[in-house]
């Protein structure tokens, strides 16, 4: 049976998840799509994503947009990691900082090398050795790719920034390239009778959209590939038990820190997310151990500013749908799943959904080959994203609260518990092939919460501990130094503002 040729696209739903899609289509293949991007201005978006990971650099460029053209539109500030504070015991505090740690050497990892002076009781701190850490504590961001004379990276970053106004951004340039805004709700979905592919929408107008491919982007209500497709869910609640956040902005407060704070508390975690206009600030946790009415009581005592709306409560379940593309729709964004904001991967879920939807586009028409192996990759890249999330609840060491007592004793998914168990024996992360996060994001949490491997690579050995204790000492006060050079958080968005 001959497929249709894929040539119009509908775009169901804006938000950050609609309007990246439109713009990477547009741009990638807008001179042979017609590309229409359907939205009502009545229906709200979730809109607290407001913190990414380095990756989001490659999005913008794709796009060419320009650095500061983006932080002065969006609001947005400058991240270098995550903080972690109470995750291990109350007290404890980490960071998984962007970026290496210490210097690169063939064959072991420089955990391995920290381990062993470690063992020798030398002093060091395994952060002692991350630029991104030192300039986080700062308050410092310059823009550094390598460190000046020695073969060292320089500062690796994302950004913060409000999701709302980055999605009015994507939308200006999608219009500008033509990409059509159609306004309006959805009334009814049409079907063809035989495939079952979705023909139309039917907007509350009349108005009838037809499209060759639909993109779900209507988040967690998932209008096309669950209400009206059944495609079915692999809930991960046991894993992952939070189904609760609530949040609210909050005053800006200075200074602007380069970093997202994370703060466990006794029934979930708090999320700080400092922009150049406000904060952000939520609450994460699940109603089994805690209500509605807690959360935000706790929520506003935790504050370090005044709150500048109501506390608003949004609810989802953790998991993913079975087929992210199923039969004519892709999902992107929450409708393809959700995974709670802990790691900052909801806008890199959207960004690499439609990544590899281009990658695999059906310009001839939707075979099954291509549509497996779309579905195959995805299901890969968030259950690589699940266990790193996994891991920190597993390793908590808490012990004021039922809810991180179970998290210490669940059973874990065995790809976690693999990457636990060797890590702890023989310090080694093997990272799969394109997993999303590097061998030293895995070293900082599983580190930094306390699960510290018995062993290091024999090949440490061949340095004395003369040796040893000269190689750290010079890498700790190569990275102080970088960072006393660097300028201020503060100062590189005043820069940015004074070149509007």
């Amino acid at each position: 049976m001959q497929q249709k040729p894929v040539k119009k696209v509908v775009i169901l739903g804006g938000g950050t998840a609609g309007w990246i899609s439109a713009s990477l289509l547009v741009k990638i293949l807008g001179k042979v799509l017609d590309i229409s991007l359907v939205e009502s201005d009545d229906i709200g978006i979730v809109g607290v994503g407001e913190a990414t990971i380095p990756p989001i650099q490659s999005l913008n460029a794709a796009l060419g947009l320009q650095e500061e053209d983006f932080l002065r539109e969006t609001m947005g500030s400058i991240k270098l990691g995550i903080q972690f504070e109470h995750w291990g015991a109350v007290g404890d505090s980490y960071m998984h900082a962007f970026g290496t740690v210490g210097k690169d050497f063939p064959f072991c990892h420089f955990n391995h090398f920290w381990r062993r002076s470690e063992q020798l009781g030398m002093g060091y701190g395994y952060w002692d050795f991350s630029l991104n850490y030192q300039a986080s504590l700062q308050n410092k961001f310059s823009k550094l790719d390598r460190i000046e004379g020695v073969n060292l990276g320089g500062l690796t970053y994302a950004y913060h920034f409000d999701a709302g106004l980055y999605a009015r951004f994507l939308r200006k340039y999608s219009e500008s390239v033509g990409v059509k805004r159609i306004e309006g709700k959805v009334a009814s979905v049409q079907q063809n009778p035989q495939s079952g592919d979705i023909e139309a929408l039917v907007l509350a107008s009349g108005e009838r959209i037809e499209g060759d491919l639909f993109l779900d982007c209507s988040g967690l209500h998932s209008l096309l590939i669950d209400k009206t497709l059944n495609t079915g869910f692999e809930d991960w609640s046991h894993w992952l038990p939070a189904d609760s956040a609530v949040a609210v902005p909050s005053a800006r407060t200075e200074p602007i820190v380069p970093y997202t704070r994370s703060i466990a508390h006794a029934n979930g975690w708090q999320w700080r997310i400092p922009l150049q206009h406000r904060t952000g600030n939520g609450f994460v946790y699940s109603s089994k151990y805690c209500t509605d009415e807690e959360a935000k009581q706790l929520l506003l005592s935790n504050l370090d500013s005044e709150a500048l709306a109501e506390p608003r409560v949004i609810k989802f379940r953790t998991g993913r749908r079975l087929q992210q593309w199923q039969r004519n729709v892709v999902s992107i964004g929450l409708s393809s799943g959700f995974l709670e904001p802990l790691e900052s991967t909801s806008i890199h879920l959207i960004q690499s959904g439609v990544l590899r939807l281009l990658k695999f586009f059906p310009h001839l028409g939707i075979n099954d080959a291509d549509r497996a192996e779309y579905n195959r990759q995805s299901k890969t890249e968030f259950e690589q994203i699940r266990d790193f999330i996994i891991l920190h609840y597993k390793l908590n060491r808490r012990q004021d609260s039922k809810f991180w007592r179970d998290c210490q004793n669940m059973a874990v998914p065995d790809s976690l518990q693999r990457k636990m168990q060797l890590f702890a024996q023989s310090g080694l992360v093997c990272r799969e092939q394109d997993e999303l996060f590097s061998e030293i994001a895995w070293q900082q949490v599983m580190i930094g919460q306390g699960l510290i491997p018995a062993d290091h690579h024999p090949l440490v050995d061949a340095l004395s501990e003369a040796q040893l204790q000269d190689m750290l000492q010079n890498l700790k006060v190569i990275f102080a130094k970088t960072t006393e050079r660097l300028g201020s958080h503060q100062q590189f968005l005043a820069h940015v503002a004074k070149n509007a």
